[in-house]
């Protein structure tokens, strides 16, 4: 596999801005005001420094360990990276994360829930809603998202939307637009929805987050 140098991944950022720029102003939305969180799975920290020395600072990691092991390595650099976990999360992970994580986007549960705010109080998180019931996927029902985020706004966490993660195959669009329509009930503001294959259609839905990884780091390792 070609190695993704510091000069290509600056190219992909710059791409991927403007395709994110041009969904929003289809779509009537101010393009600031979606946030592009580098989905940075298997990355190494060179490539990882190489996306927030072009701009993007929010970095999504969807593993405790590699989180844990990048971001002592990067806090030092002349922009100190805002991290999101965005993957399945154990509640021993919790603590080691706690000192690291900025938003929470994975939060499926009460008990994580409770995790989160014995180690960091005041936490901002989303909840995680799995919309098409899939088993082995994690998030919560959409029917008990209104329930999940009273519960942890009483542990005293700040839930400022929710997310979720399409069934894979088909139009990703009425998923992404159920979501919107959720949150909108629920009343919460942020909706991380949309990765590499389907930002564009998630923003024209109203994603506030989109999650991109290969489009800017390239294809993954096998």
């Amino acid at each position: 596999m070609t190695e993704v140098t510091a000069t290509d991944i600056a190219a992909n950022v710059a791409a991927v801005q403007e395709r994110i720029a041009d969904a929003a102003r289809r779509s009537g939305r101010d393009p600031s005001a979606i946030t592009l969180v580098a989905a940075a799975k298997t990355t190494a920290s060179e490539q990882v420094r190489a996306v927030i020395t072009a701009g993007v600072v929010d970095i999504g990691e969807n593993r405790a360990q590699e989180l844990l092991a990048k971001a002592p390595e990067l806090v030092h650099g002349p922009i100190s990276p805002r991290w999101h976990f965005i993957g399945s999360l154990q509640r021993n992970k919790v603590k080691a994360l706690a000192p690291w994580v900025t938003l929470w986007q994975s939060v499926d549960r009460e008990p994580l829930g409770a995790e989160i705010a014995r180690h960091a109080p005041g936490a901002h998180v989303l909840v995680e809603v799995n919309l098409d019931g899939e088993a082995t996927k994690a998030g919560c029902a959409p029917g008990e998202a209104p329930a999940l985020v009273d519960v942890l706004r009483g542990l005293g966490l700040v839930v400022d939307g929710l997310m979720a993660v399409p069934p894979a195959g088909g139009d990703p669009r009425p998923w992404f637009a159920t979501l919107a329509a959720l949150a909108a009930r629920i009343g919460v503001r942020e909706l991380s929805m949309g990765m590499t294959q389907d930002f564009e259609v998630a923003i024209e839905e109203g994603a506030t987050i989109v999650r991109v990884g290969r489009a800017l780091f390239g294809a993954r390792p096998e």
